[in-house]
């Protein structure tokens, strides 16, 4: 049951939120339709451009932007599948089509053949963990974005059930099922991360004859695990 407000209408009580996501009517079962389809084609995408490359086809900031799209999406799906959290659906593919528009514009490369320094089995393993990790963390991101402005409003009490922000807030799941889903997610991909970062590091010393350079990438590389490690550590205790 909602509560009357004083002088406007019912605000959502926290009860009031689902642990997980609602029915798949008509059209989230379109969306998801949809979804798939746009998935499909981006997976083929990524296949053929490495079967005309003859490569990995993550050798370069374009295919590698659309690799940890196509992992956070991927990442979603089966999460709708396990939480039936559809209601998040447009959250994640908004900054996922955001991303897939700078690859077509801004990042675009051409096909073409590695650098010579990326002439290693090491690109399969460090790339891939990196990408998994990636796409994962944006999963995450936008669950914690969201846990954020909810509770935010929650605690305000000014989101109503019926009309504006509240009605997209009413169909989110729970404020601490919103919590317990990103940091599972990020439980996932921090590991995978860690891995990455280790992979990295053995691939660096084999390339150029040291582990760690403090490069920009190396760098930022550990600030984010630091940040991440950070965030588990508060969040388990």
């Amino acid at each position: 049951m909602t509560t009357p407000a004083a002088n406007g209408p019912a605000t959502v009580p926290a009860s009031r939120w689902r642990a997980g996501g609602a029915p798949a009517g008509p059209w989230i079962r379109t969306a998801l339709v949809l979804t798939v389809l746009g998935l499909t084609t981006h997976v083929l995408g990524i296949l053929t451009r490495g079967l005309s490359e003859h490569r990995v086809p993550w050798g370069n900031m374009y295919e590698f932007v659309t690799a940890i799209t196509c992992a956070a999406v991927i990442g979603f799906l089966l999460m709708c599948v396990r939480f039936r959290i559809y209601s998040v659906g447009l959250f994640v593919l908004a900054p996922v089509v955001l991303a897939l528009g700078l690859c077509a514009t801004v990042l675009y490369t051409a096909a073409g053949p590695l650098v010579p320094a990326l002439h290693s089995y090491w690109i399969w393993i460090h790339v891939t963990a990196m990408t998994l990790a990636i796409g994962s963390f944006v999963v995450a991101a936008v669950l914690n974005v969201l846990y954020l402005v909810a509770d935010r409003y929650t605690r305000r009490g000014t989101a109503t059930a019926d009309t504006g922000f509240g009605a997209i807030l009413h169909r989110l799941p729970a404020v601490d099922a919103l919590d317990r889903l990103s940091y599972r997610t990020v439980i996932f991909g921090f590991p995978i991360w860690t891995f990455g970062i280790i992979a990295g590091a053995i691939w660096a010393d084999e390339a150029w004859g040291r582990y760690w350079g403090w490069d920009p990438k190396e760098t930022w590389a550990f600030i984010t695990w630091v940040v991440y490690a950070g965030f588990l550590h508060a969040r388990a205790t």
